[in-house]
């Protein structure tokens, strides 16, 4: 197998193509046959992907299912894909990944939001089944990198991260940051990771003025999970909480977005409307506000561009910490990748030798029965055994490591007639595509419109309330409750 990657980063391109490659980015490692873990952030879409040969048409092979996937999911034409991501093959993609995690590659240096966002790709790609051994034991290996990043190096103790830096910009555009925030009144749009981010660190600043929006309806949820002191806010408290506010957050990432005609007359902007200047900040990718609202008279907006281009450059002597332990956990990494890489020729030589021991031990038994005899014999031979088996396996792990287990491999074919087999196989058996409705049974029709019967209207289960979480309903499904309850 071949492990590469598919990258588009804000140093290449600007946010706004990476939001338009990113849109349906959750659908892609599903809609392919190759394992995959899709890394989508403010400013990157990656994806990591194992090839089920390690030859460069295989690799090829896997790399287009990938681009036709991105074209589908994202509505831009295939040569526009091709073009836009860079191949990462083998070390060079583990390379990578790493300093990600670390935020080494970032828009923000040493942003500690990335290694979160690393974590939650693999979590998602494991609930969703595209993911394989090596591909988990890659990300949570980056993932423990970065912690290593965090703790043991300046960069890290600096804390920044892409909501910080925005923060740091309003502040110094209102005046004395520390003093601006105390007094602020801040509406807080959206509940995904960012607005967790948010939140926390408006809370540090003292912040004592926080609500929260959702167009979801999951902000009442948000603000108690976080035992925050901030308000939920309904559509109807909406206009009122713009009006009152000095500074407002969307990171929502949804696909509405807040034009400036609407923060005219929300907030009150305007010759006779609202008394106080307005600053509002945009983390999400694909833009919760329209550019228009920069235009608006005693209004500053900031952008993740803005955040891009005002964010702190870091001293070298950080940035070579940091690179120090990234490179020792990468070559760590690779060092014992290659001696796993032996493993399946130590299982198979073993499996052989057992194989060829349990034999003679049967022999003996039936001659000998099972006497204390017998005992010895086996005892013996299992030990003679394993010593004879340790050196195999030292030079297997040695050979490994120098890149020469193709070598070893081929001597067991060779002295033994053994046949090698990899035990873990990066072929997922199909595509983790969603279901049509005509692909569903008459059976598993029938259990849904049975469970939905239980379900309270807008809800998604028996054991949550209506508006805290929703689901795309199966039309059939649906009419078949309603022919059930009639």
């Amino acid at each position: 197998m071949t492990l590469f990657s598919l990258v588009a980063t804000h140093a290449d391109l600007d946010l706004e193509t990476v939001g338009i490659l990113s849109s349906g980015a959750a659908e892609v490692a599903g809609s392919v046959n190759v394992p995959a873990v899709t890394l989508a952030t403010c400013n990157r879409l990656e994806i990591y992907a194992e090839s089920p040969a390690d030859d460069p048409a295989a690799v090829e092979s896997s790399r287009e299912q990938l681009i036709d996937a991105v074209a589908e999911t994202s509505g831009v034409d295939r040569q526009t894909i091709a073009s836009t991501f860079r191949t990462l093959v083998e070390d060079d993609a583990v390379s990578h990944l790493f300093e990600v995690g670390a935020g080494l590659d970032s828009a923000v240096v040493g942003e500690r939001e990335i290694a979160g966002q690393v974590r939650k790709s693999l979590a998602d790609a494991q609930n969703s089944g595209t993911v394989s051994g090596s591909l988990t034991r890659l990300f949570e290996t980056a993932t423990r990198t970065a912690k290593d990043v965090g703790t043991r190096t300046a960069l890290g103790s600096r804390g920044r991260s892409i909501v910080s830096v925005a923060l740091d910009i309003a502040g110094d555009m209102r005046g004395d940051g520390a003093s601006f925030y105390r007094g602020a009144s801040v509406v807080l749009v959206g509940t995904g990771a960012y607005a967790g981010t948010s939140l926390a660190q408006l809370q540090e600043r003292g912040v004592h003025d926080i609500a929260v929006f959702s167009g979801s309806g999951r902000a009442e949820q948000f603000v108690a999970e976080r035992g925050a002191a901030a308000r939920a806010l309904r559509m109807e408290d909406l206009a009122e909480a713009f009006a009152s506010a000095d500074l407002i957050i969307g990171c929502s990432g949804g696909n509405r977005q807040i034009t400036a005609r609407e923060i005219r007359s929300l907030a009150g902007v305007g010759p006779t409307g609202r008394q106080k200047d307005l600053t509002i900040i945009d983390l999400a990718l694909s833009h919760d506000f329209t550019p228009d609202v920069a235009e608006l008279p005693g209004v500053e907006l900031i952008t993740l561009e803005s955040v891009k281009m005002a964010a702190p450059s870091e001293t070298e002597d950080s940035l070579e910490q940091a690179r120090e332990v990234v490179q020792s956990a990468v070559q760590e990494y690779l060092t014992e990748r290659q001696q796993r890489s032996a493993d399946d020729a130590i299982v198979a030589l073993r499996r052989h030798t057992q194989s060829v021991l349990d034999g003679e031990m049967e022999k003996v038994r039936r001659q000998h029965g099972c006497t204390a005899a017998a005992e010895e014999v086996e005892f013996a031979v299992r030990r003679i055994v394993r010593k004879l088996l340790h050196t195999p396996t030292v030079r297997a792990r040695e050979l490994a490591a120098e890149g020469r287990t193709e070598d070893y491999v081929k001597a067991l074919e060779d002295v033994f007639g053994l046949e090698v087999e990899p035990r873990d196989r990066p072929e997922r058996a199909q595509p983790a595509k969603r279901r049509r409705a005509e692909e569903f049974s008459p059976v598993e029709l029938a259990q849904m419109a049975a469970h939905l019967q239980k379900v309270p209207d807008g809800g998604f289960c028996q054991h949550h309330r209506p508006g805290e979480f929703a689901v795309e309903r199966l039309a059939i499904a649906q009419r078949l409750a309603e022919a059930q309850a009639s």
